[in-house]
């Protein structure tokens, strides 16, 4: 059946601000679906209060509405649309996650979509109840012969106490209709029941719990599945979890395809997944299972089915090159599969099931760092903030990669010198989870802990323990050498498993430089394959890459053919955590789209799966690569770009531009140098006091003592903080020497070697940042905004106000006078973001950054205008002078900063210089008598704290 020549015009629903449990997978679907419903001749509308993602941008949508995710926002679109004659006919909501499905059951069960005769598309609603309900659920599977575990829904606090009588411990509570997890949790014995299942009905909207047997243990499976209207199914991939059952599958490390799934249980298992999606409805669209399989006798058992796209179909997407959401919004108005092209090949039907000749693996990212007390045991909630995938031609070489990418100072797994040598502490974290115990596997191995003890008390499948084991053979093996007695073959095996040069390097007691030189001298070289979805049968039309190494006489080709035209690297910004979110990958995308608008083969280097600059379309050129040295070096020196770009991937690609500069390959934009000396505190305030700029009176330490000497000179309450940090990380208010003393030992502890900066905290003062473009000469204002908390609490954490709201006409004229004149004495060439403390009517420079910030996509989406797409065009080489300047200035824009203490029950919201949210909404109001500001403004000094 062709497409649905009814369907005109299409909103979409997004998925709000990033939380932990729903984040910037939803904004990669809902962009490319958007495109895909476009590329059709649909007019799209858009509903997302999230200000930071490329998915709220005019390049996506006919129509972007950044209001509140709620009823009354959809009847004013719906209306708004009526009323111009350009009525919306259609409603898709499974792009937006668990927010965007909740809120079209309301708009349901209200009336709204038959009112207004929109269409709900791409899921049924009767598909969504059986599938949030849990009793609904488990009925169903019961009565189409899949196996569920024992138990039942209870619906209040006695029922609860009657199923776990008959249920036995240990039990798990699932909450209905809850996301990430929420409120769920294993409980194993008695006296922990009545209180884990209080919160469990609490936490579910229906205050519905699941109370059911625990299969804590057992392996888990996902299958990502695609149907059309014709009822044609096919499984884009299969998707095995490293940590076995009991571990919410977002905190897991996963692996696709499945590794150490038969052939025929993976039949059994697909034929039970197409069964369970043709049982729950007949809709058009994507859908994930879950299931646990018991690995004593092969049982399986259907634990969930969430008829949307998810976190899982990102990954899938990005592993198998297959673009789920694209095609998804395709069938729901009206396409088949055997309609569709496959979008990799150009030439093959999108009615076939890809084909992996790699490995990929996904392993999360956490920020318990942020969350102090918080419980860092990993379980059915939901707790990490991001994701690394790394691909590779085997499971080893994969997991080094997602290692290498994780951005928590680790080398790899293993081989760097900070495995953890206490045997009773490395048993602890075996049997409780938490994010460092795949490290502590290794340490485990490393140690000599025996292969029983350690599969034992972990659970996890032996097949991954032995490649784990086989790692640490390696690192054992390449101890006994020196860099001139290695053999050719060990160094081989290791590169073609994964290790970095600095991984052995540290094993062989020499330099990273030395062992690269080695290695390229016995031809030991990276090669570059294809994504294609096919594995190589069909030839691939996209260019999306990953690297790998050949072994002994198995030699590979190299499919990354280089273009004789001038290029751009862009550097991506790794994985989201809280202090570098999706905004960093905004201003990327925009980077990529800029530097190809300007002439350029614009090429992407990132490691991020649920992003969209990793979408295959994007660049000219993608490689899934660790934004680390060695993995980035290899590609310059195979592309031969003009340059880098760092400025826009936040510090993880900043971090690189001291490195690229010392090789010789030009930084495109502002300067290492430029950017170095706004990073080193004592060269930055002789800058300002060389252009009369006040600062807080400040000084730099090296250890406890010199700090509490320093601190009486400059007078408490002082803000410690290390330098080249991002989001805050390590930086306090002390307000005495003991504080004081205590806070240093505890950052050199952390960051040995660090400097660290005292400056004295000016209390009550007010809080503003400037963001601005430079082209060398000139400097442009893009924005300036007020916070409404003071200075002290970070700025990714407060409100802010765009354009200020009280600040006089003598501070504004002092900000943009600073502005000007630090962009100029910077050299800066781009972006660059200053922030201020405004006391008695004297402006401050608390600190200056020479790149894309946080605030800028929220500047653009209030303006209306594409700053990063001209700031890009700067760092190429444009001059200010050849923009024409235009923003739409109406009322105020509000920054909200979204948090997820709800994860961390036993942690306070308290809030300081160092940054805790994990998203962020706007909110545009037409004056300061608006009620949300005035509450906000009433509230501004609730949550301060150190």
């Amino acid at each position: 059946m062709p497409k649905d020549s009814s369907i005109k015009s299409v909103l979409i629903i997004g998925s709000g601000p990033i939380i932990i449990g729903q984040a910037c997978e939803f904004d990669y679907s809902g962009s490319q679906a958007a495109r895909s419903l476009r590329e059709e001749g649909i007019k799209v509308a858009l509903i997302n209060s999230n200000p930071a993602t490329i998915m709220t941008d005019p390049l996506n949508a006919d129509y972007v509405y950044l209001k509140p995710l709620d009823k009354n926002s959809i009847i004013e679109i719906l209306e708004k649309h009526q009323a111009e004659g350009t009525p919306i006919d259609a409603v898709l909501p499974t792009m937006g996650g668990q927010t965007a499905l909740n809120l079209a059951i309301d708009c349901d069960a209200s009336g709204i979509w038959e009112k207004y005769g929109v269409r709900i598309i791409g899921v049924d609603i009767k598909a969504i109840e059986t599938t949030e309900d849990r009793e609904k659920f488990r009925l169903k599977m019961i009565e189409i012969g899949v196996g569920v575990c024992k138990g039942r829904t209870a619906r209040s606090f006695l029922e609860g106490k009657e199923i776990a009588q008959e249920t036995g411990f240990p039990l798990v509570i699932r909450p209905s209709f809850t996301l990430g997890g929420t409120g769920g949790g294993f409980v194993h014995n008695p006296k922990d029941f009545d209180a884990a299942l209080n919160k469990g009905l609490h936490a579910s909207p229906t205050h519905e719990v699941l109370v059911e047997q625990s299969i804590m243990g057992w392996k888990e499976y996902e299958l990502e599945l695609l149907r059309d209207n014709l009822g044609n199914v096919i499984i884009i991939c299969s998707i095995e979890n490293f940590d076995p059952m009991g571990i919410h599958t977002g905190d897991s490390i996963t692996v696709a395809p499945a590794m150490t799934l038969p052939d025929t249980i993976y039949q059994r298992m697909r034929d039970m997944a197409i069964k369970m999606m043709n049982a729950i409805g007949q809709f058009a669209g994507g859908c994930n299972v879950q299931f646990s399989l018991n690995p004593e006798n092969d049982d399986i058992i259907a634990i969930e089915i969430n008829p949307r796209v998810s976190r899982s179909s990102a990954l899938a997407s990005k592993a198998t090159g297959y673009p789920i959401a694209k095609i998804a919004a395709k069938m729901a108005i009206g396409y088949n599969l055997d309609e569709l092209t496959n979008a990799i090949t150009g030439t093959t039907s999108a009615y076939f099931e890809p084909a992996l000749d790699y490995v990929v693996v996904k392993v999360p990212r956490w920020n318990f760092d942020k969350f102090k007390g918080a419980d860092k045991t990993l379980g059915l909630q939901m707790k990490s903030v991001g994701e690394t995938m790394g691909i590779g031609r085997n499971f080893q070489e994969a997991l080094q990669k997602a290692c290498q990418s994780l951005e928590i100072k680790r080398n790899g797994l293993g081989a760097d010198g900070k495995g953890l040598v206490d045997q009773d502490a490395i048993m602890q974290s075996l049997g409780n989870p938490s994010w460092n115990r795949l490290f502590h596997i290794y340490d485990a191995f490393k140690m000599g802990i025996s292969f029983k003890t350690i599969q034992q008390t972990t659970k996890i499948d032996k097949w991954f323990l032995y490649q784990i084991e086989d790692l640490v053979r390696i690192e054992n093996t390449l101890e006994k050498y020196t860099l001139s007695s290695v053999p050719k073959e060990l160094l081989e095996e290791a590169k073609h498993k994964g290790f970095a040069d600095r991984q052995i390097a540290y094993s062989l007691r020499c330099l990273e430089s030395e062992v690269y030189e080695k290695r390229n001298s016995l031809g030991i070289k990276r090669v570059y394959k294809c994504v294609d979805t096919c594995a190589a049968e069909f030839e691939a039309k996209t260019p999306y890459f990953y690297s790998t190494f050949s072994q002994g006489s198995a030699t590979l080709d190299n499919e990354s053919v280089k273009t004789d035209k001038k290029k751009v690297v862009v550097l991506g910004s790794g994985p989201n955590r809280i202090g570098q979110g999706i905004e960093f990958d905004y201003s990327c995308v925009h980077g990529i789209l800029a530097a190809k608008e300007a002439g350029y083969e614009a090429i992407m280097i990132n490691s991020n799966p649920e992003t969209v600059s990793t979408d295959f379309d994007i660049a000219d050129k993608l490689y899934f690569e660790p934004v680390f040295w060695e993995h980035v070096y290899d590609i310059i020196q195979h592309e031969k770009p003009e340059g880098v770009i760092v400025q826009l991937g936040g510090q993880t690609a900043l971090k690189l531009a001291e490195k690229l500069t010392k090789h010789g390959i030009k930084i495109i934009g502002t300067s290492f140098e430029a950017l170095d000396l706004a990073e080193d505190r004592g060269a930055f305030s002789t800058l300002l006091q060389e252009n009369n700029i006040p600062f807080p009176k400040f000084g730099v330490c090296e250890d406890a003592d010199n700090a509490v000497e320093l601190g009486r000179k400059l007078g408490y309450p002082l803000l410690v903080r290390p330098s080249y940090v991002l989001g805050g990380q390590s930086m306090k208010i002390v307000i005495n020497e003991q504080e004081l003393e205590q806070h240093v030992v505890d950052i050199l502890r952390d960051i040995p070697g660090n400097k660290i900066l005292l400056d004295h905290f000016l209390e009550n003062a007010i809080e503003a940042e400037a963001d601005a473009i430079c082209d060398g000469e000139d400097v442009y204002i893009i924005g300036i905004m007020e916070h409404i908390e003071p200075a002290g609490i970070h700025s990714g954490d407060s409100h802010s106000v765009l354009p200020p709201f009280d600040l006089s006409p003598n501070v504004i004229r002092q900000i943009e006078e600073h502005t000007k004149k630090i962009a100029v004495a910077l050299r800066t060439v781009g972006l660059l973001n200053i922030q201020f403390a405004i006391k008695d009517e004297v402006v401050y420079i608390i600190e200056a950054n020479p790149r894309a910030s946080r605030t800028v996509p929220f500047i653009c989406k209030a303006y209306q205008e594409p700053y990063v797409n001209y700031a890009t065009k700067v760092m190429l080489g444009a001059k200010l002078k050849d923009f024409t300047f235009n923003p739409v200035k109406k009322g105020y824009a509000i920054k909200i900063p979204v948090f997820s203490f709800n994860k961390f029950p036993n942690v306070n919201m308290e809030l300081g210089p160092e940054m805790k949210s994990t998203g962020e909404a706007i909110y545009f109001i037409d004056s300061l008598k608006d009620d949300f500001f005035r509450k906000v403004y009433g509230e501004r000094n609730l949550y301060l704290s150190k």
